[in-house]
């Protein structure tokens, strides 16, 4: 009774320490805490943000505006990385250079066709037979000098790209290239008609 007191049990389980000790209850489950500068990254994130959704969305529109802006001046500029899936590897780059350094008769086609088009309500036959017969010898023109533009090019081509995949498709993509004005080129001309390569503005 008067004896020595006994010490109380714990009446809570013994706290854990060292590796067993429980996670940040706010880092995922599986994941290692975040650190300092991880999370204040976050949160300063997050206080980009607005938390109206208007307001959300309008943020995210003018973010994705600029980055688009960006990626467009780059491929302006002929980064690759930024080039459309048909205009990018070395091949693509090659032909480019060789239609560029070219003068092509098929980049003229648009200002004919809508000559030919305005030129057709005249109600005048002579002017109506020379118009057709101009048009298809021009078009004839075209054609011969699109042929020597495309064989010249594959030889060409063959003897840097050995491998005919490497090769695939620069026809068709010489076409399309040299139908377009020059000035409306995407991505824009790297070489002057002749070879040399253009000045940067």
């Amino acid at each position: 009774m008067f004896g020595r007191k006994q010490q109380p049990e714990a009446s809570g389980p013994a706290v854990e320490t060292g590796s067993d000790a429980p996670e940040d209850p706010r880092a995922p489950k599986g994941r290692p805490t975040p650190s300092r500068k991880e999370a204040e990254a976050a949160r300063k994130q997050q206080l980009r943000v607005p938390k109206d959704p208007k307001a959300a969305k309008k943020a995210a529109r003018e973010r994705d505006r600029a980055e688009r802006g960006r990626a467009r001046a780059a491929m302006m500029a002929g980064d690759e990385r930024y080039l459309p899936r048909r205009d990018q590897g070395p091949a693509k780059s090659f032909t480019r250079d060789f239609v560029d350094s070219r003068f092509t008769v098929a980049e003229f086609f648009i200002f004919v066709a809508i000559a030919v088009l305005v030129l057709g309500f005249i109600q005048n036959q002579a002017i109506q037979s020379f118009v057709s017969i101009a048009f298809f010898a021009f078009t004839a023109v075209i054609a011969i000098d699109t042929v020597i533009l495309l064989v010249t090019l594959n030889r060409k081509a063959a003897e840097r790209f050995p491998d005919k995949a490497d090769r695939r498709g620069i026809t068709l993509y010489a076409m399309l290239r040299a139908l377009q004005l020059r000035r409306l080129r995407v991505p824009p001309p790297k070489v002057r008609r002749g070879g040399r390569p253009v000045t940067p503005k």
